[in-house]
């Protein structure tokens, strides 16, 4: 028996698709198999399984876990949640590896899988890995019964949130988008001081009220609502499935991933002086210039939950954070990305610093950024053509980065370009000193995407 996966669904960090074209039950059943297969070989026997909100998810939840089982590993079911619930019971249940059944913040039409290995991020060799075991049908057989059996885990996961807490007691907004997070969520404000208020905490695979993507400004639009009409200190959103954050200051004002960060990093450096702080490589300048004011280390590494978790691992570094709004301590916790815990500590961070959060984002240096722009190219192509641009680069004699993708230095600023390792698209940022330096930076990007062959056409925002 073998199966072959659709060639759109092993991405880099993760397992996604669209349900009844590139991804079903099918699918679930055989990277039970192959996780199964890979999980006992190196020892390991118990898998915790967790789903988020979509239509499909159970559906998948089934065949994951007769695929796990018929390759001789136990599941362990910890039920809908965000997918740092599942990162959770996996770091504290008794068992070897985890995989969070979710569609994350794509449209609902989408779904996929997340997984954890003994500990540590599964992702890229290891995604392909689960490719090649299941087309040559390399399938352990259990040699012994395996069971399903069921944990409650939210309510450990939510006190586990609050562990430590050190904050004061502020006037907040909150914005679940109906995604998994929803539940714990509405847990988790009634331990914490102050004033909260909540939008859209029902979980609702048809996400009624805006999609689920907080880097997005316009999904913000009901929580800045919120934060005007009620005069509230700011307000926080959740992605889909909760690893990632989002917000907005009292004025209105959204406070990007790296601004976040900057933030965040301030209150962990005062604690472990010294300490590496990562971000990707789409997050500003102005990021890692504070990180080093602050006596910190700073590292610029490439976009992508796993790859940033496997990086803070083999530096040690106690923080981590994309633009994309995935937040990751270590510093106190397990070193995987939750937005809850992030929104958690932001309260800390923002009552040890004394100031509002707008006034924080105020005195942070005002760089000049476009969104994150997104050029569709074939799935085929995206790859080529940022070899294509570097090579080109490189002939000229450019100041370039290579972590990932494209990251051009200039007396302008700086621009990137890199592919999308979950979509069909090239990603693009630029942020300048000056408008007039903003505009020569993308026309950079313009012509280098011209000389490819790709005409820039409309982008998503932010």
């Amino acid at each position: 028996m073998s199966h072959q996966f659709h060639p759109s669904c092993l991405r880099e960090y993760d397992i996604r698709g669209v349900i009844g074209q590139t991804l079903g039950a099918e699918d679930a059943y055989a990277i039970g198999r192959s996780f199964a297969t890979l999980l006992r070989r190196a020892g390991g026997t118990r898998v915790a399984l967790g789903w988020d909100g979509r239509d499909s998810s159970p559906m998948l939840a089934e065949g994951l876990a007769r695929g796990l089982t018929d390759s001789g590993c136990s599941v362990v079911r910890v039920g809908l949640g965000a997918t740092p619930m599942l990162y959770f019971a996996e770091a504290v249940l008794d068992v070897d590896g985890g995989i969070q059944i979710t569609g994350s913040h794509n449209p609902p039409s989408y779904n996929g899988f997340k997984m954890v290995f003994q500990h540590r991020a599964f992702f890229g060799a290891d995604i392909q890995e689960i490719g090649r075991l299941a087309a040559a049908g390399d399938w352990l057989a259990a040699d012994a019964p395996a069971t399903i059996s069921d944990v409650e885990i939210l309510d450990r996961y939510v006190a586990r949130l609050v562990q430590g807490f050190a904050g004061g007691a502020f006037r907040i907004g909150w914005d679940a988008g109906n995604g998994a997070a929803g539940p714990a969520l509405e847990k988790l404000v009634r331990l914490l001081p102050g004033e909260h208020h909540l939008l859209y905490t029902d979980v609702d695979p048809a996400f009624p009220n805006h999609h689920p993507d907080p880097t997005e400004e316009k999904n913000l639009a009901d929580l800045k609502r919120l934060v005007a009409d009620k005069g509230l200190d700011f307000g926080i959103a959740f992605d889909g499935d909760g690893d990632r954050i989002g917000a907005i200051d009292g004025e209105g004002q959204v406070v990007w991933g790296d601004q976040l960060l900057t933030v965040l990093a301030e209150a962990v450096l005062a604690d472990l002086p010294g300490a590496t702080v990562i971000a990707d490589v789409k997050a500003s300048q102005a990021l890692y210039d504070r990180i080093a004011e602050l006596g910190g280390t700073p590292l610029m590494w490439k976009t992508g939950h796993s790859l940033i978790k496997s990086k803070m691992k083999e530096t040690g570094a106690p923080l981590a954070g994309e633009m994309s709004g995935h937040i990751f301590f270590a510093h106190d916790y397990y070193g995987f990305d939750d937005a809850l815990y992030a929104a958690v500590r932001l309260i800390g961070a923002l009552t040890r610093a004394g100031r509002p959060l707008a006034e924080l984002r105020r005195a942070m240096p005002q760089m000049i950024n476009t969104p994150e722009m997104r050029f569709q190219v074939d799935e085929t192509r995206k790859f080529a053509v940022v070899d294509e641009v570097l090579a080109r680069l490189e002939a000229e004699g450019a100041t370039v980065d290579r972590t990932d993708g494209a990251r051009v230095t200039t007396a302008d600023g700086w621009w990137l370009l890199r592919a999308s390792n979950t979509q069909d698209v090239l990603v693009a940022r630029a942020e300048g000193r000056s408008a007039d330096g903003l505009d020569r930076l993308v026309a950079q990007i313009d012509d280098q995407l011209g000389r490819s062959g790709i005409v820039r056409g409309p982008q998503a925002g932010h």
